[in-house]
């Protein structure tokens, strides 16, 4: 009996000490499961930095072989054919967003204009360096609806290259434009919003 009792004894501590193996285990599994995340993570926030530098020259390219931001090569000869369209009104109207990592207030002078379609004006933006030392910003506009975009057409723009200010300095910036006497009659409004991100060369 004694013999059994001892038996009995032992199954039970290897058994205990088989629980604890095991937790320890599923332990060491659960820290490295931890730390493939935290480096996935990682991954992914590296790779989301690289794409938002990546962006802007990518879309420089991208704007001088489609024209996507309105900025074609014919500007001229557009001007040169369009005529005003003064049997109908199109309102635009004006936002603005600064990224994160650009230190700059910015703002359009007026938030809205109305225009006759193929007549030509120029409103103002405003920008400025909040910080203590020289950036450099890209302006990224967007339009909509996105019918309305290949139809407003700019002749100048503080978008088709990039804006440097120094520490505390303010700019006006220009853009002139017109809204192309072939938008569908049905649109009568539209909204045209610039968004300025940090351009990669700021830090000198």
């Amino acid at each position: 009996m004694v013999c059994g009792v001892y038996v009995l004894s032992m199954a039970l501590i290897e058994r205990s000490k088989a629980n604890t193996s095991e937790s320890l285990t599923a332990k060491e599994q659960l820290d490295l499961k931890n730390k493939k995340l935290v480096r996935k993570l990682l991954w992914l926030v590296v790779g989301s930095l690289l794409f938002a530098f990546a962006l802007v020259p990518l879309y420089d390219v991208l704007c001088s072989l489609t024209g996507l931001n309105g900025k074609t090569q014919n500007s001229a000869s557009l001007v040169t054919k369009a005529k005003v369209d003064d049997t109908r009104w199109v309102n635009v109207q004006f936002t603005s967003n600064v990224m994160p990592g650009l230190g700059w207030n910015f703002y359009p002078k007026q938030t809205s204009i109305r225009l006759h379609p193929g007549q030509i004006e120029t409103v103002l933006f405003v920008a400025k360096n909040t910080t203590n030392e020289v950036i450099v910003g890209q302006a990224i506009p967007s339009i909509t609806p996105g019918i309305a975009a290949a139809n407003l057409k700019k002749i100048e723009c503080f978008c088709f290259v990039r804006q440097s200010l120094k520490p505390g300095e303010e700019k006006e910036m220009p853009l002139r434009f017109f809204v192309s006497p072939e938008l569908p009659r049905d649109i009568s409004d539209m909204t045209l919003s610039y968004s300025f991100f940090p351009a990669v060369s700021n830090r000198k």
